[in-house]
Formats: C-alpha cells, sequence, structure tokens
C-alpha cells in the first residue's frame, strides 16, 4: 500500500560526498517523520538523522556537522546529503516513515529495502 525506495548510495572514497533519496509511493495523504538509519552493533538499526513533517531536524552524534537531512513534503521525499564520508560510514541506509496517512488507515514504521554506501580508497 505504502513503498518506500531509497537511491543514491555508492562507492566513494574518504572525504567525498553521497545524496541519498528516499521516495514514497501510494494513496498518501501525509507522513509525519521520515528519517534515515543504519545498522549498528548490537542494535538492528540505528537513527542517522530525521526531520518531522514541520521540517525539525534531529542528528546523531556521527552525523552531526557532516550530514543534513531535508525534505520535499509535496513529494513525499526525503534526502540525506552525507559530506566528509569516513570508513567507517559503511553501511546499508534505510528510510523509515512514521505515522503514514493513506486513505481509509495510518500506517507506522514503513521501511525502505535500503541502499548500500561504501566508503573506500
Amino acid at each position: 500500500q505504502v513503498q518506500l525506495v531509497e537511491s543514491g548510495g555508492g562507492l566513494v572514497q574518504p572525504g567525498g560526498s553521497l545524496r541519498l533519496s528516499c521516495a514514497a509511493s501510494g494513496n498518501i495523504f501525509s507522513i509525519n517523520t521520515m528519517g534515515w538509519y543504519r545498522p549498528a552493533p548490537g542494535k538492528q538499526r540505528e537513527l542517522v538523522a530525521d526531520i518531522t513533517s514541520d521540517r525539525r531536524t534531529n542528528y546523531a552524534d556521527p552525523a552531526k556537522g557532516r550530514f543534513t537531512i531535508s525534505r520535499d513534503t509535496a513529494k513525499n521525499t526525503v534526502y540525506l546529503q552525507m559530506n566528509s564520508l569516513k570508513p567507517e560510514d559503511t553501511a546499508v541506509y534505510y528510510c523509515k516513515a512514521d505515522r503514514v496517512e493513506v486513505l481509509g488507515a495510518i500506517l507506522y514504521n514503513r521501511w525502505g529495502q535500503g541502499t548500500q554506501v561504501t566508503v573506500s580508497s
């Protein structure tokens, strides 16, 4: 009913940049918070950054000062601009949409399939 598709991952050298995109599709009326996550030791996935419907942003410490999250509400799309990438940023990055209002229902915690980011020389 709601599908999230990530794109923009790839191989980049340390210090380089990537821009991830995540587009949500379906009969969507609104999405509350959209965010980016990646696997972490001892956790299934950890927050990288998220952004609310009124564009309040929240960043995990590793992302602060290097990553910027933004969204296009009209396109139901969230972006993650990643600069000054480090080898430890290597991971599959997953997009999540929280509280998605669709025709006749409210859906929670919808995930995309992930996009691989590899930082290596």
